[in-house]
């Protein structure tokens, strides 16, 4: 059995799923992760913390 995953790394979070041969959805997952704001109009991610979602 053939099982496609998709991972989409967005600005606030990781959100990947998993289909089967037939389409069908077999897997959904969704991870947020921190956004760091060290200054105004400034935003930073850890990377080892989306690396890891």
């Amino acid at each position: 059995m053939a099982i496609v995953v998709s991972i989409d790394a967005g600005t606030t979070g990781v959100r990947s799923f998993a289909i089967n041969e037939q389409g069908q959805q077999i897997a959904l997952s969704y991870k947020e992760f921190t956004q760091h704001f060290p200054r105004p109009g400034w935003v930073e991610h850890d990377p080892n913390e989306i690396w890891e979602s």
